[in-house]
């Protein structure tokens, strides 16, 4: 778990938080910069006029869903001492942080690598990519043969859904929010497994905010017209609770009464905390969003910013790319053509989007109370070509492999620049400190105060679940 330390202590307790080691550091390189002291008064004064509860806030999370399966020894755990076969093209460069290098592609990362943990050492052993999906949101092993990419019942609740019934939200909006969509693959049915309520019931399914391929979130119904005014919508669900007193709609089923009511409740508590403003990025400055890059996943973490601002306790993006129509090289799966995908499309696009989130963070002094996440299914063979499971792979990319990836933590108490966990000289396998998805999702609900170890009934059989069987990865902070 993350040690306590004297913030922890005076945030319990509602003492002002004394300065942290990082804030000193970063208010004496401001100095150096040339800043003086009055300015860098006026800087904090600033901040706290515009976060003045940023003490107070409650913790929170935005768990960034890299689908596909990012290649972790292109990216962030490279082996240029390998051969050419495993180590591939790309070159390390060094960043922010002493003794840290990754992928030349992501020259904005590594100038927030002060901010970042990576976590080099996940694992599991489901090279499927439904299942794997399933195994990464829900912290559990995939419940049967890996044959389907296909949601079931079957399925155990994934973390958005367990925050969405164990999770906080002070301010009326729901504690948990998936945007921009749930995963799909073209030509199937139903949605990847596990991004749902699963065994635990779909009621408990968090709220999706669905936005276009260049971050449109304009959500219909969630702003009332001025010929409706809020009054007006006061009067009708107090019109429709006296019905229901009077025991008018008592002949409708009890359930779907129940799941009426659960409905109109989280519309009515969305409209009466104006929704439909915070997913008006129009309210944000042209520069910010240029910043953050006009694409899907941009886009998407700037409105998860926008919901952790307002309340919402875990934020999950699910990244979207144009390539999600292609089922061979769907998002960050790269069976073919790896180096020329990621050098051309995914590293652009992250490099982007995912530092500029970061800084915004830091600047509007969120990130010490927000966890950040970002991870795939798994990551790639250490080995072009290397066949695993797909028979697509050519010699130009990497097949599926979960034996050793890598997730990206920052915020929320995670101490930025460091390295945890190590794999051996191929990447292949985990040598060190070894971080299993169940791990991840119980450090995720201790970050947001959830009890991981809390038991729920299953819908579907009727028997006792813990709600993770992991355990909060030590030493991170």
């Amino acid at each position: 778990m993350f040690s306590i330390s004297q913030s922890d202590v005076a945030r319990k307790s509602g003492l002002p938080l004394p300065p942290s080691r990082r804030e000193l550091l970063r208010v004496g390189g401001l100095s150096m910069l040339g800043l003086s002291s009055a300015r860098l008064t006026a800087l904090r004064a600033e901040q706290a006029r515009r976060n003045p509860d940023t003490q107070r806030r409650q913790n929170s999370c935005v768990f960034l869903f890299l689908f596909g399966g990012p290649s972790q020894i292109d990216l962030w755990d490279m082996k240029p001492a390998a051969s050419e076969e495993i180590r591939g093209e790309f070159q390390p460069v060094s960043t922010r942080v002493p003794g840290i290098q990754i992928c030349e592609h992501l020259p904005g990362l590594a100038r927030q690598m002060d901010k970042v943990c990576l976590l080099r050492s996940m694992q599991h052993q489901m090279n499927v990519h439904g299942p794997a999906c399933s195994e990464i949101f829900s912290g559990r092993p995939y419940h049967s043969a890996p044959i389907t990419d296909q949601a079931s019942p079957e399925d155990w609740p994934s973390l958005s859904a367990m925050t969405m019934r164990y999770g906080h939200s002070e301010t009326g909006l729901p504690p948990s929010v998936v945007l921009p969509w749930y995963l799909q693959f073209p030509g199937q049915s139903l949605r990847i497994a596990g991004q749902t309520g699963g065994r635990m019931g779909e009621r408990h399914d968090a709220m999706l905010v669905q936005g276009s391929g260049k971050g449109d979130f304009q959500v219909d119904g969630l702003n009332w017209h001025d010929s409706v005014p809020l009054s007006r919508i006061e009067n009708r669900k107090r019109l429709l609770d006296g019905l229901q007193t009077a025991d008018t709609l008592k002949p409708f089923p009890q359930k779907l009464m129940n799941d009426m009511n659960r409905h109109r409740d989280r519309a009515y508590s969305l409209l009466e905390h104006r929704a439909g403003e915070i997913l008006d990025l129009q309210r944000e400055s042209a520069a910010l969003r240029e910043s953050y890059g006009r694409t899907s996943v941009g886009q998407s973490l700037l409105m998860a910013r926008r919901l952790i601002e307002a309340g919402v306790s875990l934020v999950s993006v699910n990244w979207e790319d144009e390539t999600k129509i292609d089922g061979a090289n769907t998002c960050w799966d790269t069976h073919q053509d790896n180096f020329a995908k990621l050098k051309n499309l995914l590293c652009p696009t992250f490099d982007q989007a995912f530092p500029a989130f970061l800084q915004d963070l830091d600047e509007r002094g969120l990130l010490e109370t927000t966890l950040v996440v970002a991870v795939g299914e798994f990551g790639r063979t250490p080995k072009l070509g290397q066949f695993t499971q797909s028979s697509n792979t050519r010699k130009s990319g990497r097949d599926h492999w979960p034996h050793a990836f890598t997730a990206l933590l920052a915020g929320g108490g995670v101490r930025g620049g460091q390295v945890y966990g190590s794999t051996d000289r191929h990447a292949a396998y985990v040598s060190e400190d070894p971080v299993t998805p169940a791990d991840l999702s119980a450090t995720i609900m201790y970050h947001l105060g959830i009890d991981y170890s809390q038991k729920y009934i299953s819908s579907n059989q009727g028997l006792p679940h813990k709600l993770s069987e992991g355990t909060p990865i030590r030493n991170l902070g």
